[in-house]
C-alpha cells in the first residue's frame, strides 16, 4: 500500500473525482480511497479507467457502509462497489465503521473475499484498541489496515501503537483536520524553516509516525502540495513539539446511527 494516497470524499461535483484522479495519477500518486458511502464510485472508476496508469500499478480502497452490515448485505454490497467502480477486483476493502453486534459477522465475509482474490486485502476503519482485539479474538485473518482519523488536534498514538504491535498498518484520514490546525503557530514556524507548507509539515510528522496518509482534494495545486513531503524531515524537537498540539479533536462526525 502507498504511503501516500488521494481521498475522494465528498468529490460528488459533476467530474470532479475523475479529474482530480486523473491530474493526481500525473503527480505520481497511485492510491484513491474512496467508499460507498461517498457516492462517488462510478466517477472514481472512471478517473481510474481513464487516468493512463495501468491497472496493476493503481491501489484502490473502497468501503462498506453501516446499513449493509445490519442486514447482512455484505457480498452483495462488495460487488455493486465493484460493478460501480467497474474494476474486478479492489486492492482494499474495509468495514468504514464497527458497528455493534455486526462488525465481526462482516468481517467474515470479508474472510471469504480475501480468500476469492476479488478483495486483494482487507482491513476496518474507525475501530479502537477493544473492538480490534474482539474482531482478532473471533477471526482468522487480522486486518491489514486501520484506517483512522489522525492529525496533529488528535494524536492517536495508543491505538497506532497497539496496530504496530499487532502488524496492522495505520493510514491516517482526514490528516490535514479539514484545515483546523493550519494556522497554529508551532507548525507555521516549523514550515518557514522548511520552507514548506502547514499542511506539508502535518503530513511529515505522519508519515514520520509510520502512518500512511491520504489527504482529499480536488485542486490540482494542493494534490501536488500534498505529494511534496518525502525530500525532507522532521527532528526530535520538533516532532515532539507537534505532539503538544493534540486536543483530541475529532473533525469528522461520528454516524447518527452510532451515537443511539
Amino acid at each position: 500500500m502507498p504511503l501516500l494516497g488521494l481521498g475522494l470524499y465528498k468529490a460528488t461535483g459533476e467530474g470532479e473525482a475523475e479529474n482530480a484522479i486523473r491530474s493526481a495519477a500525473l503527480m505520481g500518486y497511485r492510491l484513491f480511497d474512496t467508499a460507498s458511502a461517498y457516492k462517488n464510485e462510478i466517477e472514481v472508476g472512471a478517473g481510474i479507467a481513464s487516468c493512463g496508469i495501468p491497472r496493476e500499478e493503481i491501489f484502490v480502497t473502497t468501503k462498506i457502509w453501516n446499513n449493509a452490515q445490519r442486514i447482512g448485505n455484505i457480498e452483495k454490497a462488495f460487488e455493486r462497489s465493484l460493478d460501480r467502480l467497474k474494476l474486478d477486483y479492489v486492492d482494499l476493502y474495509l468495514i468504514q465503521w464497527p458497528v455493534p453486534g455486526c462488525y465481526i459477522d462482516t468481517w467474515h465475509v470479508f474472510e471469504d473475499l480475501y480468500r476469492s482474490g476479488r478483495a486483494r486485502a482487507i482491513g476496518v476503519s474507525n475501530f479502537n484498541e477493544y473492538q480490534l482485539d474482539d474482531l482478532m479474538m473471533h477471526s482468522e485473518i487480522v486486518p491489514a489496515v486501520n484506517q483512522i482519523e489522525y492529525h496533529p488536534l488528535f494524536n492517536q498514538d495508543s491505538i497506532r501503537n497497539f496496530c504496530l504491535k499487532n502488524g496492522i498498518a495505520v493510514q491516517a484520514c482526514a490528516p490535514l483536520a479539514r484545515g483546523a490546525y493550519l494556522n497554529r503557530d508551532v507548525l507555521r514556524v516549523i514550515a518557514e524553516k522548511y520552507h514548506r507548507s502547514t499542511a506539508q509539515i502535518g503530513l511529515r510528522w505522519l508519515i514520520q509516525k509510520g502512518c500512511a496518509v491520504i489527504p482529499k482534494s480536488t485542486r490540482e495545486e494542493r494534490i501536488l502540495e500534498n505529494s511534496q513531503i518525502f525530500d525532507f524531515e522532521l527532528d526530535l524537537r520538533e516532532m515532539e513539539a507537534i505532539d503538544a498540539l493534540n486536543e483530541n479533536y475529532r473533525s469528522a462526525s461520528i454516524p447518527e446511527d452510532l451515537l443511539v
